[in-house]
């Protein structure tokens, strides 16, 4: 059995001297009504008077210790403490488990096989439709390259249309250089400058305002390089001369 602080037991034993004095040098009785004075609040600690003493709570009653009656019980076991109270506080432990079980929801999957398979499938559903396209569709490709007649205009192709339209505005240096590098660096930085983790549009305005004004500024250079240069990469309006005769479709 645990043992009782000694400070415990020390209160404890001038507690029931205190109220051995009290009792054998003569308590004041308490006054009839209850056991408190007219208009004196009840004290919520203690037990009233009228419930501890018989005929109706008008006699004199003292309230002592109970003594202990289990054999072996410690020193103070049933003794009161202060303002009344026979019982104390040792902890307060909140309900439930210590540990929390449940899974916190996240926003994130695996890329196997939550991404993988679905690159998977969009790769083979796209190379079906080439092999089944190529099949039926004859392709439009020119003849064999004659060097004693080369085609005016001689354009790129149209992934580097973007490229030859810049070289008839600004330098070669400028051109094929500055411009390019300073947009795929914007591009690469873009990660790192907008951190936001959201996939929504409107949370990413700067990245994908980034994004799209450079694909808008390339894809108006490939349409110009495409349909609006005619012989001697001269520009034309294509309603003109027909598309036909300056892009080879």
């Amino acid at each position: 059995m645990t043992e009782v602080p000694e400070h415990l037991l020390k209160r404890a034993q001038e507690r029931r001297d205190a109220l051995a004095g009290g009792g054998a040098g003569g308590a004041t009785p308490p006054p009839a009504g209850g056991g408190e004075a007219a208009g004196e609040p009840e004290d919520p600690d203690k037990i009233p008077a009228r419930l501890l003493g018989g005929g109706g709570g008008t006699g004199t009653a003292t309230a002592t210790a109970p003594a202990p009656t289990t054999t072996g019980a410690p020193p103070g076991a049933g003794a009161v403490g202060p303002a009344g109270h026979t019982q104390r506080l040792l902890t307060v432990v909140k309900a439930g488990s210590i540990q929390d079980v449940k899974t916190t929801p996240t926003d994130k999957v695996h890329v196997w096989p939550h991404l993988l398979a679905v690159e998977f499938a969009s790769a083979l559903a796209m190379t079906a439709f080439l092999l089944v396209f190529s099949t039926f569709v004859n392709a439009p490709l020119l003849a064999l390259a004659n060097p004693n007649r080369t085609p005016n205009p001689s354009k790129a192709p149209w992934y580097f249309l973007g490229l030859q339209e810049l070289l008839t505005m600004f330098h070669p240096m400028v051109a094929g250089v500055m411009i390019p590098g300073v947009g795929l660096a914007g591009l690469a930085f873009a990660g790192y400058i907008d951190k936001n983790p959201s996939n929504k549009p409107e949370d990413r305005k700067f990245a994908i305002g980034l994004m799209t004004m450079f694909l808008m500024f390339w894809a108006v250079l490939v349409i110009i390089g495409s349909f609006f240069r005619g012989e001697g990469f001269n520009f034309i309006l294509p309603w003109r001369q027909g598309v036909h005769d300056i892009f080879d479709l």
